[in-house]
């Protein structure tokens, strides 16, 4: 089995959240927007995924999910000087930009090393942190025919790098004798699948902490089958 990341593994969102939430300030003609660069402190603390080692099941839907997070982009509206109101509202727009699939790009490797690995007799699990409409995402993106089964930490109470988001993951891919993950952040996606007994690969970012690595994802068929 191989558990796979979705952003920045198999496709990535060139538009992340400070630049939806530029975005959306631009939409409203509400006068010269605030960058990128500084909204994105303001977004450094109240997602889920900040506080990894919290278990969050009273996140159990997701409406309850996504409150969480629109609250803290309507705080960094607020921050820049948007009625509260107004806020929430341009939190919600960009909940709406975050989940419509037309923002992602699957990258030219993912669908022919899927591909390969089937045919070599390798299972295909997506293990995420991400929203909860992750599984629509990756059908719109034509993956979902690869993959048994979409995990996104949004439905799960848990986010990676906690063990439990591992092993729930190992228990709903029916524990399989080998296993690995494969990602793009070497905390969450490498070193943390390790805590929970599965083999980890970094792929396009490198990081010398990690054990292995690949610039694309090409190299990871020749990781997990080597050649004799």
């Amino acid at each position: 089995m191989i558990f796979w990341d979705f952003d920045r593994t198999l496709a990535f969102r060139p538009l992340g959240w400070g630049d939806l939430v530029a975005e959306a300030f631009v939409a409203r003609n509400l006068g010269p927007a605030p960058t990128s660069d500084e909204i994105q402190p303001l977004l450094q603390t109240g997602y889920p995924w900040h506080t990894p080692e919290i278990p969050h099941p009273e996140l159990d839907s997701p409406a309850k999910w996504w409150e969480r997070v629109e609250q803290v982009i309507s705080r960094a509206y607020v921050a820049f000087g948007l009625p509260q109101s107004l806020a929430d509202e341009m939190a919600a727009e960009v909940h709406a930009r975050y989940i419509d699939p037309a923002g992602y790009v699957v990258y030219d490797d993912s669908f022919p090393t899927l591909r390969e690995l089937g045919r070599r007799g390798w299972r295909h699990f997506i293990l995420s942190n991400h929203v909860p409409e992750l599984p629509d995402i990756v059908a719109a993106l034509g993956l979902r025919p690869f993959v048994e089964e979409v995990i996104t930490s949004a439905r799960v109470d848990y986010e990676k790098p906690n063990p439990a988001i591992f092993r729930l993951a190992l228990d709903m891919a029916g524990d399989p004798a080998e296993a690995w993950m494969v990602g793009d952040n070497v905390i969450a996606y490498v070193l943390g699948a390790e805590t929970a007994g599965i083999e980890g690969i970094l792929v396009r970012d490198r990081d010398d902490r990690a054990k292995r690595y690949s610039p694309d994802l090409a190299g990871v068929i020749e990781i997990v089958t080597p050649e004799d």
